[in-house]
């Protein structure tokens, strides 16, 4: 099938990023507000993250966050952006994934992933070097369980035996499942293999969105030898964006938080670097460099957002789905606006959907002697066949 820019989809990855000086339960409250009125503004999905550690990332469990969401939305779908698989039992996984899937009708992306933050691998006593081999093996009981098959595995951190999913996937089907890739190819060797879908997290790094299209070749190849097809529409590029009607105000909005962003990142690895000092060098340098893994930012305008989008699109030939990394930098009116003019300016370019309205004025404009000579013809018609005689046109 032949990609095409209007079949791109649109939607939020939320880690979730949040300052560590308000109340978390009403920043619970505000990202659950956030699916709302992303699913009243028409995107295709929100992706809610899984951490345990250094206060930030405060969502430990993204299916019970999604439960709640769902029942407050009509259509999004909800993904797990990822579930951290080397933290769980793989039965328990597989259970609490059908049951979500289920109670959300069929509206789940299950999002997978080896961990990130090295204090959660730490607190559970987790070697970092064996997290991705960890992930493989319960990415591979998790898959046997979810298409019906009873399982009989040991490893050095579970054993099944005879273990049987009891609950049914929504859509018979199956649940989508998606694999998060940075930099290196093995998020794409794991994905390929299994045949599963591309989660790739930091397209807008430099080094990130460099390997773009290599990792995507990988991809490729491996779905290719283990007889699955690589589709380009279940493919997800984040970037982090912010948007107004002009650059200065896309900077104003976010200027009394976003220090708090570079605090996190930056407070993780010891390191107190100039730029992070005020607001105005954390916005530079989150647009001409990068804010730890997280890519480079669009802090400005819709039209910023589609040179972005298109700048991606060119490297990569084509990908599904544009994910906002979102994080709480501004007050709740102009986050709100922000993915509003996104709804409203950047997706209608992408998918074409004013096609129709610019050729009806086009032909208007092409047409106007003829279309303006015969109203008026009609307008003079009109008159003298009520007072018998001519008026000036337009009267």
């Amino acid at each position: 099938m032949t990609w095409t820019a209007d079949s791109l989809k649109f939607g939020a990855f939320l880690a979730p990023f949040h300052p560590l000086n308000a109340d978390p339960a009403l920043q619970l409250r505000r990202d659950i507000d956030l699916m709302q009125h992303l699913d009243h503004l028409g995107f295709d999905e929100a992706w809610m993250g899984e951490h345990h550690s250094t206060g930030a990332e405060i969502v430990p469990a993204p299916d019970v966050f999604i439960a709640a969401a769902a029942e407050r939305t009509e259509r999004i779908r909800f993904g797990t952006g990822v579930a951290s698989l080397p933290y769980h039992h793989p039965l328990v996984t597989a259970d609490r994934i059908t049951q979500l899937d289920l109670q959300t009708r069929g509206r789940l992306i299950f999002g997978t992933g080896p961990g990130k933050i090295p204090l959660d691998a730490h607190m559970m006593g987790i070697d970092p070097s064996d997290q991705r081999r960890m992930q493989g093996e319960a990415l591979e009981a998790i898959l046997a369980l979810l298409r019906g098959e009873v399982v009989n595995m040991e490893t050095d951190w579970f054993t099944l035996r005879d273990a049987r999913a009891q609950l049914p996937t929504y859509n018979p089907a199956g649940i989508e499942i998606a694999t998060a890739s940075t930099m290196s190819p093995n998020g794409s060797v794991l994905a390929g293999t299994h045949g599963l879908s591309l989660l790739s997290l930091a397209a807008s790094s430099p080094s990130g969105f460099e390997v773009l299209d290599r990792n995507w070749g990988v991809y490729e190849t491996v779905c290719a030898e283990h007889g699955h097809v690589a589709d380009r529409s279940r493919w997800r590029l984040v970037n982090p964006m912010f948007l107004a009607e002009s650059q200065a105000e896309a900077e104003k909005a976010v200027s009394r938080r976003i220090q708090s962003m570079s605090y996190y990142a930056n407070r993780q690895n010891g390191r107190y670097p100039d730029w992070g000092q005020t607001p105005q060098g954390v916005i530079d340098h989150w647009r001409n460099d990068t804010l730890g893994e997280f890519g480079q930012a669009i802090i400005g305008t819709p039209d910023q957002a589609i040179a972005q989008i298109e700048r991606l699109i060119e490297k990569t030939g084509g990908f599904g789905t544009m994910l906002i990394l979102h994080v709480d930098m501004a007050n709740w009116e102009d986050t709100k606006r922000s993915y509003e003019l996104f709804a409203s300016e950047v997706i209608p370019h992408f998918k074409n959907r004013n096609r129709g309205r610019e050729a009806s004025l086009q032909f208007a404009e092409d047409n106007r002697d003829y279309l303006i000579g015969g109203l008026v013809g009609a307008i003079t018609k009109a008159h003298t066949d009520y007072y018998g005689q001519p008026t000036q046109a337009g009267v």
